[in-house]
């Protein structure tokens, strides 16, 4: 088991990553730059929400990215940084955590996206291992989160960039049981890329509609959307040779059907699995008027779709509206449904 260890990013994922890792008995270094949900996860621990119930975890080892230079243990370096902040994130907290890694050290990025490649950049492709995960929670008041995804359905695959099964996989493996149960695979970029067709069907389209999880999927409008957006997607990943993986505990036959089969079957599940009353991180990004993660998942999709000579109109459109909404020009509505072409 790694000795020292980093969690970069105490947001709704981080935080919950941490806390369980700690709880298994290891001793997590959390860093985030909102002094706020540091100060409290130092001094009061954690609150968490679960569906089943509530919970509150010890204070952890956090400290703002203006401190972590100065820990005593950073000067020995960390052999594990797991990454969980935002896709725009990626590159500059990857410059950032290099310095203090060991020659021999992994990141693991448990992010939204296809950001491994950029992680990979910077660390070196020796030092990155990929992760497509299933773990949903909110955070809006510093020190408590409601985590949607019980610890029962947390899924976390992990795999080796060049598809080979290693050693560190396996101690990946063990570490990360703490917080998901774990599957490793030799196709991470397929089990990503199925990923990214599902949150390019419900994270920013569910945020600009100002919709939640089971409401959006029982809206035949915003149904037939989701679809279009996601056949879209498995059309640009298939033209750039990705293979998709089953995930969130479906099995190979429930990928083996048709396009339309497949990306209902993804959205379903994972909607089933949030519940009822369920805001996305993007829909928490635009109620924070924050930026969102869309132009790297649905812009993405666009500009591949570009690249390979494929139309993705809904793509766009999502897109297009998201961005207006950033800027302030319009606010999350299902009347933005009707600024969809074909809507």
């Amino acid at each position: 088991m790694p000795r020292n260890l980093v969690v970069l990013g105490a947001g709704a994922i981080g935080c919950n990553v941490a806390t369980d890792l700690a709880r298994a008995g290891h001793a997590p270094v959390l860093v985030d730059p909102w002094p706020a949900q540091i100060e409290a996860l130092r001094t009061r621990g954690l609150k968490i929400t679960l569906p089943d119930g509530e919970e509150h975890a010890p204070p952890l080892e956090a400290v703002h990215l203006c401190d972590f230079a100065s820990l005593p243990r950073t000067y020995a370096r960390y052999d594990v940084a797991l990454i969980a902040m935002k896709s725009q994130d990626a590159r500059w907290i990857a410059e950032f955590v290099r310095p203090h890694l060991a020659p021999d050290a992994v990141v693991v990025g448990l992010m939204n996206g296809m950001n491994d490649a950029t992680i990979a950049s910077v660390v070196g492709a020796q030092r990155t291992v990929g992760a497509a995960i299933e773990l949903a929670a909110e955070l809006f008041v510093p020190g408590e989160t409601r985590r949607k995804t019980p610890r029962a359905r947390t899924w976390f695959g992990l795999g080796e960039l060049d598809g080979t099964l290693t050693p560190r996989l396996a101690m990946l493996r063990e570490l990360l049981s703490a917080c998901a149960r774990v599957e490793l695979t030799t196709n991470i970029a397929g089990a990503k890329w199925s990923k990214l067709v599902t949150n390019s069907m419900v994270l920013s389209p569910f945020a600009m509609l100002g919709v939640q999880s089971q409401e959006a999927t029982q809206d035949p409008q915003i149904f037939d959307l989701i679809r279009r957006i996601g056949l879209e997607t498995v059309a640009v990943g298939r033209a750039h040779g990705y293979r998709m993986e089953p995930i969130f505990g479906l099995t190979a036959q429930e990928f083996a059907g048709d396009p339309q089969a497949v990306v209902e079957q993804l959205v379903t599940t994972l909607v089933g699995h949030l519940g009822r009353n369920s805001r996305n991180t993007a829909f928490q990004d635009v109620l924070k008027k924050r930026r969102t993660e869309t132009d790297y998942i649905n812009g993405l999709v666009v500009e591949l779709g570009r690249q390979a000579g494929i139309a993705t109109p809904a793509n766009q459109a999502v897109v297009d509206i998201v961005h207006r909404i950033e800027r302030g020009e319009l606010g999350p509505s299902i009347e933005n449904l009707g600024l969809v072409p074909g809507a």
